[in-house]
């Protein structure tokens, strides 16, 4: 009975909690049950030390027991990205050349979710260098769709997002460049807000001021995402993209009706191949936003710039933070990284430029795109989980991929315009893979994004439904 706890929402059980009614402890021993059953079969989490949670769970409880004040995420299971430095704990980036590496401070993200409040349960495993939507390394192997074992749970965040759909934790973050938040969440039912540049500040990093790559939080409700956010937002001087505005705009009720909300619906984000189970449930959302009074019309911006400028700064990213370390050690790379770090190294002043005029263009035009909406959603990814044994997306509907990153142009797009997107659950294909929608919101306005994401999500409740995997595991057992 108690496994049912792991099921529950992240902000149901902080209220359990407060109130009094459930303790630290006994909820990490739920997550450590859920663990147990699933994780053998899903290889989300990589990394555990169970004994150090349970000493920060017999802690926040003795914090409450002394009637102190508790933060955010107080007696919260949660487990970070394996890219985030870790303090005392292996953080292996899902690469042999850090298999073994513990470092000796955390990563921003990691102190702030620790200082409010969250347990850390351990890491979740990710793709080398958290390169590409496919949760695979030679270090620990493929993480596996809990709603299909067969299948890929995406990436970059991917062990993130299949953890959070089995239950084995409340919580999880992780960080996004082309799709990383959202594409996983997409595949595992769950959801993954990619905040706007400088929401959640980053440190330590080689690239500060990166505006491709963010970090953000993943949950299974966006009332459990808007909870998360609030505990990683907030300016740090040590970030230069920081936001200084106050994270508890964040908090309290994302309630409010969105009659009248201008929405623009690009179904396949102007012509991009689209698997048709995903085309055939985007259709399936327009008489659902429209029943909540939202006005839907068929619109989308110009991206014919955006693959151009994607892959040279992404490239230029690449050689920045691993070209020294790949030519050290060819052999330890990947083929796709290697590519990524000579487009970057390759790329002459003239291209650069080029690509950061088009990033520039994209920005101005989704601005005036944006006055004449409040919202532009379409699919978080072309297609549904694609079988764990494949190195990536091919082709799709006939139409052939050229890179391992070619499939993830709905992703990042958006990424270029640096607005905030979020992916929700939508539904399901008929063959039970679950499909995400992606809302994008108005530059740095998270909080009308989360509400928006909330109602949909009212009207749409498919997030609630458990992967078959876990009434499996209860019968095995």
């Amino acid at each position: 009975m108690i496994l049912e706890l792991c099921d529950q929402s992240a902000t149901a059980l902080r209220q359990e909690i407060l109130a009094g009614h459930l303790s630290a402890r006994e909820l990490l021993g739920a997550h450590i049950e859920r663990i147990a059953l699933c994780n053998p079969q899903v290889n989300a989490l990589v990394t555990l030390d169970l004994d150090a949670a349970m000493r920060q769970a017999r802690a926040a409880d003795e914090q409450q027991a002394r009637g102190e004040p508790l933060g955010l995420l107080h007696g919260l299971p949660m487990v970070h990205k394996d890219c985030f430095h870790t303090r005392g704990m292996r953080t292996t980036q899902g690469s042999p050349l850090f298999r073994d590496h513990v470092p000796t401070v955390s990563s921003l993200l990691v102190e702030r979710e620790q200082a409010a409040g969250a347990i850390t349960l351990g890491k979740s495993n990710i793709p080398e260098f958290c390169a590409g939507s496919h949760t695979v390394n030679t270090v620990f192997g493929a993480t596996r769709n809990p709603y299909d074992l067969g299948r890929s749970a995406g990436g970059s965040s991917g062990g993130a997002a299949a953890a959070l759909a089995c239950g084995m934790a409340a919580l999880a973050d992780g960080s996004d460049m082309g799709g990383s938040l959202r594409n996983p969440a997409s595949f595992c039912n769950v959801v993954g807000l990619r905040p706007s540049p400088g929401r959640v500040p980053q440190w330590p990093t080689l690239n500060p001021y990166n505006a491709l790559t963010v970090v953000g939080p993943m949950g299974r409700t966006v009332a459990d995402v808007a909870l998360l956010l609030a505990a990683m937002a907030g300016p740090d001087a040590r970030d230069p993209l920081s936001i200084d505005q106050d994270p508890a705009r964040f908090l309290g009720s994302l309630e409010r009706s969105v009659a009248g909300s201008r929405v623009a619906f690009a179904p396949t984000w102007n012509g991009l191949p689209t698997d048709p189970a995903v085309l055939r449930l985007m259709l399936a959302q327009v008489p659902v936003l429209e029943a909540l009074g939202a006005q839907v019309t068929e619109a989308c911006p110009d991206f014919s710039q955006a693959d151009q400028a994607f892959q040279t700064l992404r490239g230029v990213a690449f050689e920045l933070a691993y070209g020294p370390l790949a030519d050290r050690h060819p052999e330890a790379f990947k083929p796709a990284i290697h590519w990524n770090i000579a487009v970057g190294r390759n790329a002459g002043g003239a291209e650069i430029a080029q690509a950061e005029k088009a990033r520039a263009a994209l920005f101005q035009q989704m601005h005036g795109f944006m006055q004449s909406h409040d919202f532009l959603i379409g699919p978080v990814s072309q297609v549904p989980a694609f079988p764990v044994e494949w190195d990536h997306v091919h082709e799709i509907d006939g139409t052939p991929m050229s890179n391992y990153i070619d499939w993830m142009r709905s992703g990042y797009y958006l990424s270029l315009t640096g607005l905030p997107a979020i992916s929700v659950p939508c539904g399901f294909t008929d063959d039970g893979l679950p499909v995400g929608l992606q809302i994008v919101g108005r530059y740095r306005e998270e909080r009308a994004l989360l509400e928006f994401a909330h109602a949909f999500e009212q009207a749409v409740p498919c997030g609630q439904h458990r992967p078959p995997l876990l009434a499996a595991a209860s019968l095995n057992t």
